[in-house]
C-alpha cells in the first residue's frame, strides 16, 4: 500500500509524518475542510476526544476500512474498539507484508 495524495476520506488509515504522535497509525472519522481533518485511533485518542490534524502532516494510504466507514456512514458514530480491530487489521495485514517483502 503507497501512500497517496488523493482527498482524505472518513475511514480511511493515516500514518501520522509530524507532530507528538509522529509515526502512529489513525483513521479519519471526520474531515473539517480541505486543509484539516479529525483522527482517532481508539486507544490514545478516543472518538470522543480526537485530534484535528492537516493533512500536509499526514500520509494517506489506499485503503479505507469499511467497517469505520459503514459505522460512520449509518450511525455518524464508531466505537472505539471498531477503530483499534480497523487499525490492528491494517497493521498486520499489509504493513506486516510490506516489511516482510522487503
Amino acid at each position: 500500500m503507497v501512500g497517496s495524495d488523493t482527498n482524505p476520506q472518513p475511514g480511511q488509515i493515516v500514518l501520522i509524518k509530524s507532530g507528538r504522535d509522529a509515526g502512529q497509525y489513525a483513521i479519519i472519522i471526520r474531515l473539517l475542510d480541505e486543509r484539516y481533518v479529525i483522527l482517532a485511533d481508539g486507544g490514545k485518542k478516543k472518538f470522543d476526544r480526537p485530534k484535528k490534524k492537516n493533512v500536509q502532516h499526514l500520509q494517506l494510504f489506499n485503503y479505507i476500512s469499511p467497517e469505520v466507514q459503514t459505522s460512520l456512514e449509518e450511525t455518524g458514530r464508531v466505537t472505539n474498539g471498531k477503530l483499534r480491530f480497523a487499525l490492528a487489521k491494517y497493521v498486520n495485514e499489509f504493513v506486516y507484508d510490506m516489511k516482510k517483502g522487503e
